[in-house]
């Protein structure tokens, strides 16, 4: 790759954003934004010409890599073609892209509703069980995010709810977390089995008959890559089943290879409802996601209207992204390679983390997508502080590499296409900086 740099541009950049755009979840006064000048694969660099491993992928969306030459053609050739067309005709990227993706999410499944996104697609599929159950609350795990619409950040469990609730009919429960636990459990078996008995508790508690859909993110994010322990989503399953609740499984951030599944879900026995998905479908090259649906819950559409639309449902530009992307990940054997990256250079390498630094509580997940979590005593596990985290982001940065901190916890969650060497030299930043702090 060529990488020039331009300091002027750079502070065009900043100047134009500081005096115009309006940042999200920030208090705009004191930001200072990294300027983005160019990205390709792993990699993105600054207008002053310094590289940066993208160990964040953005969002923990760009699956397949920045700049994938397979995607951008898809978009270019789309866009000679048919760059936008209305929702209620047809398009053969929509219908290429939905096929595409139910051949990928395997059986159980029959049609793909587009969004623009993730929250919206969830915000939909929230509506789809209400209408089909006819019953009006949502149960959502309180460590969850869900998005930044009505309904989607009411289920969401973070701190991010709780200025923001505008809509009605849910509740929270909480769900396993093995190094925290809520449940004093001493085992990963005991975890999912209290749990359980918790979910269930509140399933009575807020009354079954009125509980139209439980709402999980099949790996939670931004919470802390919690892996689900044995049984604990076929658990959930089951009390769906009893109780007539759907089940809606939240693949946004998990979905498309994240996991080194196609799909989170698959690596459990479990089929859900309604799956939500968006970021890795097309890495986000075009804004899109979507809902999903059982047979049982398209069909409860056939007869009856689905009360809800948005004009860039399925927009061909997107369509052709997500063509474009998954055609490449099968083709060049991206799922496959995050699944071995996973298992064979990133659990081996994280682990040796843990044990050279004292500060890494905990190591876990799966695929790339992997979380450390960062103590201050690993007898009492007292989580580090803000101030600690800011001062590890800055040892990251100044070595070369682009982090995704939350919390106390480092994601570690490349892209799918990420190759040995790379993950070295990100092992190598980690034990320098967490080194280099006394960490």
């Amino acid at each position: 790759m060529t990488i020039t740099s331009d300091a002027a541009l750079g502070q065009q950049t900043h100047d134009l954003d500081k005096a115009h755009v309006f940042h999200s979840w920030s208090a705009q006064a004191a930001l200072k934004p990294m300027a983005i000048a160019g990205a390709l694969g792993c990699t993105v660099w600054d207008f002053d010409g310094n590289k940066f491993l993208d160990f964040s992928s953005q969002l923990v969306n760009v699956n397949i890599g920045h700049q994938h030459p397979r995607v951008i053609q898809a978009i270019k050739d789309q866009a000679d073609l048919l760059a936008t067309i209305a929702p209620a005709t047809a398009n053969l990227a929509r219908g290429e892209a939905a096929k595409r993706i139910l051949d990928k999410v395997g059986p159980g499944f029959e049609k793909v509703f587009f969004t623009n996104g993730g929250a919206d697609a969830n915000e939909n599929a929230i509506r789809m069980a209400r209408l089909v159950t006819g019953r009006d609350t949502v149960l959502s795990t309180y460590r969850s995010y869900h998005g930044n619409t009505g309904a989607a950040i009411v289920a969401t469990g973070d701190w991010r709810r709780q200025p923001n609730q505008y809509a009605r009919g849910h509740a929270h429960f909480f769900g396993p977390y093995a190094y925290r636990s809520e449940f004093w459990a001493d085992s990963p078996a005991q975890e999912s089995e209290r749990a359980l008995t918790h979910l269930e508790h509140v399933i009575q508690g807020e009354g079954a008959t009125g509980i139209a859909a439980i709402l999980l993110e099949t790996v939670p994010g931004t919470a802390g890559i919690m892996t689900p322990p044995p049984g604990y989503l076929e658990g959930v399953r089951a009390l769906c089943d009893t109780y007539g609740i759907k089940l809606i499984l939240d693949e946004v951030m998990a979905g498309f290879g994240r996991t080194g599944e196609w799909f989170a879900f698959h690596n459990y026995d479990v089929v859900p409802d309604l799956v939500t998905f968006a970021k890795g479908v097309n890495s986000g090259y075009v804004p899109a996601g979507g809902v999903i649906l059982s047979p049982e819950i398209s069909a409860a559409f056939d007869e009856r209207v689905f009360p809800g639309g948005l004009t860039y449902s399925g927009h061909p530009l997107a369509m052709a992204s997500i063509i474009g992307a998954l055609d490449a990940m099968e083709d060049e054997g991206i799922v496959a390679n995050a699944k071995r990256i996973g298992s064979d250079v990133l659990a081996p390498g994280l682990a040796k983390l843990q044990a050279d630094h004292p500060s890494i509580g905990d190591v876990r997940g799966l695929g790339v997508f992997w979380a450390l979590e960062l103590v201050a005593d690993r007898e009492t596990r007292e989580p580090v502080d803000a101030a600690t985290m800011g001062r590890i982001k800055a040892a990251l940065m100044e070595r070369g590499l682009l982090p995704f901190l939350s919390e106390n916890r480092i994601h570690v969650v490349p892209p799918c296409v990420v190759t040995d060497d790379e993950v070295a030299r990100a092992l190598a930043i980690y034990d320098d900086a967490l080194t280099s702090l006394g960490l």
